[in-house]
């Protein structure tokens, strides 16, 4: 890409998407091309196609997509795979049909199957089911990473894709009725603090073992695929580094300043008993992350007290 290349954020105002803008900004990108929502309905086939003909991107970062943790998943799967089968449809087609020069897509990796060997290569991919809590939100992007490859077989499009872990950053969603675990974890802990409650209930048994990636080594991870990979083959993106749920809550209570005690509600789904990327590909090229997870912790606590006071 040169500094002065139409890029397209699909999703600007997100977790991913924010940090994308950033990170390009920072590397000296100049004509970012940002719609929100209001200005670009990308459920609406006609406006894709017609936002596409009329700014004609060179590049896309499809980062836009419906995402929630386990109680959303289960309580709104239509909506996950409808929102997110029609977001990716309409983007991608778009871009082959005004012949946008690459397109990175973010998947996840849910669509791995739930009882994968670890850490989990990117040939298991469909090996096994899937964690039924989220399901529908990995098949959709399971049918994403399927329209990039076979665009690319049958048009010979540039169109990557992304398999991150879980993310965590400035932006994250920190509402509990939709958050990931550690958002969640954060402001279960802070309002605790904030009310001297004596103990924090959590779901699962703390048990499972989860890889987190802050939301700025990923963008940067973006920036440097698109840069240099050009495969139809997908690409896991993590730290390779995985803790327990139990242990996760342990750094957030001591970064959130909470003293009291914390329960495990063992009713509550665990979900995948343990989700760790081989990133042995991602290393390979030449790209680690760099920012340790109690660091990451420590700055996306910050920016929730100044953004949710």
């Amino acid at each position: 890409m040169e500094k002065n290349s139409k890029i397209f954020i699909a999703g600007h105002r997100g977790l991913v998407g924010s940090a994308i803008v950033r990170e390009l900004q920072k590397n000296g990108f100049t004509n970012l091309i940002l719609k929100t929502r209001q200005e670009l309905d990308l459920l609406d086939q006609h406006a894709v196609l017609n936002f596409f003909s009329q700014e004609k991107p060179e590049y896309v970062f499809l980062s836009a997509a419906k995402v929630g943790g386990i109680m959303a998943n289960k309580t709104h799967p239509a909506e996950f795979i409808y929102d997110n089968l029609i977001i990716q449809a309409n983007v991608i087609n778009s871009a082959y049909v005004h012949k946008v020069k690459k397109l990175l897509f973010l998947g996840s990796s849910c669509i791995y199957p739930k009882l994968a060997p670890q850490p989990i290569k990117e040939e298991y991919l469909m090996t096994g089911p899937l964690e039924p809590t989220n399901q529908a939100y990995s098949l959709a992007k399971i049918a994403g990473i399927m329209m990039c490859q076979s665009y690319n077989e049958q048009y010979g499009t540039n169109f990557i894709s992304l398999m991150p872990t879980n993310i965590y950053g400035p932006r994250d969603n920190f509402n509990l009725d939709e958050a990931h675990v550690l958002p969640a974890m954060l402001r279960k802990f802070h309002e605790a603090k904030n009310k001297n409650e004596p103990t924090v209930t959590m779901w699962g048994t703390g048990g499972a073992m989860r890889e987190f990636l802050h939301v700025d080594d990923l963008a940067d991870a973006c920036l440097f695929l698109m840069e240099n990979y050009n495969d139809s083959a997908i690409i896991n993106v993590g730290t390779g580094e995985d803790v327990t749920i139990k242990n996760l809550a342990e750094s957030v209570r001591g970064i959130a300043g909470y003293k009291g005690e914390v329960n495990w509600d063992t009713s509550k789904p665990d979900g995948t008993p343990r989700k760790l990327l081989d990133v042995s590909k991602l290393h390979g090229l030449g790209w680690k992350h760099q920012i340790p997870l109690d660091e990451g912790i420590a700055t996306t606590y910050e920016w929730f007290k100044k953004n949710y006071e």
